[in-house]
C-alpha cells in the first residue's frame, strides 16, 4: 500500500557527543541526537538524510544507538529512529586536476557498515575524514564509481548556487565535463531555483529533482524538503522513488520561492546593489567584483526544450520561522496543539490554526503554506524577506 512520506535529505552535524566540531559552520546544538529528536518529534519527518556520517566519531554514535536499541537497522536499508529513518550520508566537495570547481556532491548508503566502508576508503583520499564537506583527492568518476560499488546514491547538491556548485560559477556548461552522467542518481535544486525555472536545460530532463533543507541549524531542518510516494520509509523505496519505479516517485518539492533564496539575483559582492542580468561594474560603487545570481545563471544554460519531462509540482512554501510575528511561544504552543510541523503545514485546517492563534497569524500561515505571501527578492548572501502589505 502507498503512503505519502516527507523527507529532508541535507541535515548537518554540528558536533559530536564530545563536542568535536563536523560542521564548523553548524550550530553547537546540532547533534546526531538532537537532529533525529527534532526531526522525529518536533519537525514529523518521515527520512531525513544526515549527511556528515563518514565521520568516525558519528558512526561510533550511531553504533551506540544501535547497541541500545535507540536505532534499528532496517532490511531494506537506513536506521529507524522513533517515528523517522535516517539515511547515512556525506557531503563532499570535488577540486582536482580536472575540475575547477569546488563543487559538493552529496552520497548516500543503505547500511552503517557500508558507509564505514565507504569512510575508510575516502579516509585515504581525504585530509581530514572527521570533518563535513571535505575535499577528495580522486577525481568525481572515481567518487562516482566506489559510490555505486557499494550500493549508494549519488547527488550533485545545490547545483546552481554561486559558490561550491557545479553550474554557480560559471565555468561549465554540461555536467559530463565533470561526471558520469549515467552514475548520478538525482539533482538537488538548491534554495534559490525551482522546477520551473530549470525546465529549459534539456540535459537535467533525465533526473528527478530534489529538494533540500542543507540545514547548519536544528530550526533550518525541512526548509525545504520532498513528498515521497512510498510503501515504507527506507532507502530501497527512496532509490526506487527518484528512479520513479513501481510507482513510487517524487509526487512533490517543497521549498522557498527562488525570490527569497540568498542568491537569487545578480548582485555587488561590495555594497550589495541588485544589478542586472549583464552587468560588469556595479552601477552604485564601481566595484567589478560581482556576484552572477541564480537566476541569471540558469538563462544562460537554458534553451528551448521541446519534449519536456513531466514533473511533481514545485510548491512555493515559506518556512514558518520566516513569518513575522510567529515567535517562538506562539510556535510552541501550534506544536503542543497539533504535534508537529508537517501536521502544521499539511494536515491542520484554517479554522484549526484560529483555534490556536490570532487569525492574523493563522492567515499568514495559511498563506505561507502554499506561497501566496508577498516578498522582497533575496541576492547576494542575503535571504529575501516577507513583505507585509
Amino acid at each position: 500500500m502507498m503512503q505519502d512520506f516527507y523527507a529532508d535529505l541535507h541535515i548537518h552535524i554540528g558536533r559530536t557527543l564530545s563536542g568535536r566540531a563536523v560542521k564548523i559552520t553548524g550550530s553547537k546544538t546540532l547533534t546526531l541526537a538532537r537532529i533525529l529528536e527534532t526531526s522525529s518529534a518536533r519537525k514529523g519527518l518521515d527520512i531525513i538524510g544526515i549527511i556528515d556520517c563518514h565521520s568516525p566519531e558519528v558512526m561510533d554514535e550511531m553504533a551506540k544507538m544501535i547497541e541500545q536499541g535507540e536505532l534499528k537497522e532496517l532490511e531494506q536499508g537506513g536506521l529507524r529512529f522513533q517515528e523517522t529513518t535516517l539515511i547515512p550520508g556525506s557531503e563532499i566537495e570535488i577540486y582536482d586536476q580536472h575540475c575547477l570547481g569546488p563543487i559538493h556532491v552529496l552520497v548516500y548508503f543503505p547500511t552503517l557498515l557500508l558507509m564505514r566502508e565507504f569512510s575508510n576508503w575516502m579516509s585515504n583520499h581525504m585530509t581530514n575524514i572527521h570533518l563535513s564537506s571535505q575535499r577528495i583527492y580522486c577525481d568525481a568518476r572515481t567518487l562516482q564509481q566506489k559510490v555505486h560499488e557499494l550500493g549508494g546514491l549519488f547527488i550533485p547538491a545545490h547545483v546552481f548556487t554561486p559558490f561550491k556548485s557545479l553550474f554557480g560559477k560559471g565555468v561549465y556548461r554540461s555536467l559530463t565535463e565533470v561526471f558520469d552522467p549515467q552514475l548520478i542518481d538525482a539533482i538537488e535544486l538548491g534554495l534559490s531555483s525551482d522546477t520551473d525555472m530549470v525546465s529549459n536545460i534539456k540535459e537535467l530532463q533525465a533526473y528527478t529533482f530534489v529538494s533540500n533543507s542543507d540545514a547548519h541549524s536544528l530550526g533550518k531542518i525541512a526548509r525545504e524538503y520532498q513528498k515521497l510516494r512510498l510503501s515504507h520509509a527506507n532507502f530501497t523505496e527512496l532509490k526506487m522513488a527518484l528512479y520513479e519505479q513501481q510507482g513510487r516517485a517524487v509526487t512533490a518539492n517543497y521549498g522557498l520561492n527562488p525570490l527569497l533564496g540568498k542568491y537569487h539575483k545578480t548582485v555587488c559582492a561590495k555594497c550589495g546593489e541588485q544589478l542586472g542580468n549583464t552587468a560588469t561594474i556595479c552601477t552604485n560603487c564601481e566595484s567589478t567584483k560581482i556576484i552572477k545570481g541564480v537566476a541569471t545563471r540558469i538563462n544562460e544554460l537554458s534553451e528551448q526544450v521541446t519534449d519536456k519531462r513531466a514533473r511533481p509540482p514545485y510548491i512555493h512554501q515559506v518556512p514558518l520561522d520566516f513569518i513575522p510575528g510567529l515567535g517562538p511561544k506562539m510556535m510552541e504552543r501550534l506544536v503542543q496543539a497539533f504535534g508537529t510541523e508537517m501536521n502544521i503545514l499539511h494536515r491542520v485546517t484554517l479554522a484549526q490554526l484560529e483555534q490556536v492563534v490570532p487569525h492574523k497569524i493563522a492567515k499568514m500561515i495559511d498563506l505561507a503554506r502554499t506561497g501566496q505571501l508577498a516578498i522582497e527578492v533575496g541576492g547576494g548572501g542575503v535571504y529575501g524577506k516577507i513583505h507585509l502589505e
